[in-house]
């Protein structure tokens, strides 16, 4: 065997992370004019092993499910860090959640836009947010929410799971609005998710309601400037 070909097979079986094969296929889908067509020809552009790709993901799809599920574990890892986000109340660690969260997306815009840009009303039926959705569902039901208790077990848990439900349509509807949103640094998004969130704690607490016209009337609003 000629000493060339053993540095080509050490460049080939040199280790990798997960988070160096999501960076090389995001730049890749947004940046290359053909895109691999293969995991085999992916790892070959990129000089490692074709089994090092394995160990991180099984395919291509399932990597673009993890892409958005690690947009949610890396900001509650951020979050985590930080011993006033663990001493707060639910609403501000799911307000905390939020802001971090779409600074996450808006630093990776370009690609999100790519993988979610005229889906509209069909974001809860996409594959690629499946891990998203199991991710933050774990979140949502850690939160420890306290809404009305019906002294009933049963209706509790089904009442629980409609809650982190809830949350989770309440966050495809925040990355809707912030998808569609063209204000300066996305300020408009910044006021929903403050809106929102707000009503969403007034109505599990049957609370005032003028948080929840308040965010109708902005609702209104955009639909009427748009």
């Amino acid at each position: 065997m000629s000493d060339n070909h053993r540095i080509n097979i050490m460049a080939k079986t040199k280790q990798i992370t997960q988070d160096q094969i999501v960076d090389w296929y995001m730049e890749e889908q947004l940046t290359a004019a053909h895109t691999s067509q293969s995991i085999y020809a992916f790892a070959h552009k990129h000089e490692f092993s074709e089994s090092e790709f394995y160990k991180h993901f099984n395919s291509f799809e399932q990597l673009e499910k993890e892409i958005f599920a690690l947009f949610c574990s890396k900001s509650l890892e951020l979050l985590a860090a930080s011993k006033e986000y663990d001493q707060s109340q639910s609403k501000h660690k799911l307000l905390g959640f939020y802001f971090t969260f779409f600074e996450f997306l808006t630093a990776n815009r370009s690609y999100v836009v790519l993988k979610l840009n005229g889906q509209g009303n069909h974001l809860g039926t996409l594959k690629v947010l499946s891990g998203l959705r199991q991710t933050f569902l774990t979140f949502a039901k850690s939160l420890a929410l306290e809404p009305i208790d019906f002294k009933n077990e049963t209706v509790n848990r089904v009442r629980d799971r409609g809650v982190a439900e809830s949350l989770w349509v309440q966050l495809l509807m925040t990355i809707k609005f912030w998808l569609e949103d063209e204000s300066k640094g996305f300020e408009k998004t910044d006021l929903f998710i403050e809106k929102s969130i707000k009503a969403q704690f007034d109505l599990m607490d049957i609370a005032p309601m003028q948080s929840v016209f308040d965010l109708a009337k902005f609702l209104w609003k955009e639909k009427k400037m748009a």
